[in-house]
């Protein structure tokens, strides 16, 4: 079975993170959910959420990819967060999957990660990432070797099924459709 970790700091995008979490349980995936501090987290909306764990308590090496939701100050609390550049960092390395929505890939950005990939974000982050990634596309959902990109919460739905393709293939993106009628 496929592992993914989907950290949540203070401030993160609400659709960004349980769209990912929710669409890759469906297709089987399991997905720890690990919060930058212990108890609720609260989100851009001002909605809290109960992690499974705290960053502290997951091994990097256990999981398969990484998912980053985006939303504002959540991207830049987690790229200030040193227990996740590690997991980035032993990730990358084990040439696993990194995957970023809307402001995320400035955290990647930040970790040197996408000086060689071709990505995407949100509008407002746009000009910093361009500065720092190989090339920029207006594609909604980017993917370039172990690394995925993705706009906004309006590419969610979008961003998750292609993370189930990569991890599950594409007969279990049809399955998972076949309950939630997206349009892919």
């Amino acid at each position: 079975m496929k592992r993914v970790l989907v950290p949540l700091a203070p401030g993160f995008e609400e659709i960004e993170a349980i769209t990912v979490i929710d669409i890759l349980r469906r297709a089987g995936v399991d997905v720890t959910v690990a919060g930058t501090q212990s108890g609720p987290i609260e989100a851009s909306r001002k909605t809290k959420h109960i992690p499974d764990c705290t960053l502290a308590d997951v091994q990097a090496e256990d999981f398969d990819m990484l998912v980053l939701p985006g939303g504002q100050p959540g991207a830049t609390n987690l790229r200030n967060d040193a227990r996740l550049q590690q997991i980035v960092e032993t990730l990358r390395t084990g040439n696993r999957h990194l995957a970023a929505i809307c402001a995320a890939p400035t955290v990647l950005l930040a970790y040197g990660i996408l000086k060689d990939r071709t990505v995407t974000s949100h509008p407002t982050v746009r000009a910093e990432v361009t500065a720092g990634a190989k090339e920029f596309s207006d594609q909604r959902v980017v993917v370039d070797g172990s690394v995925i990109t993705s706009q906004s919460a309006g590419t969610a739905m979008e961003f998750a099924f292609k993370l189930v393709e990569i991890l599950c293939g594409q007969d279990k993106v049809a399955e998972v459709n076949r309950g939630v009628l997206a349009r892919l």
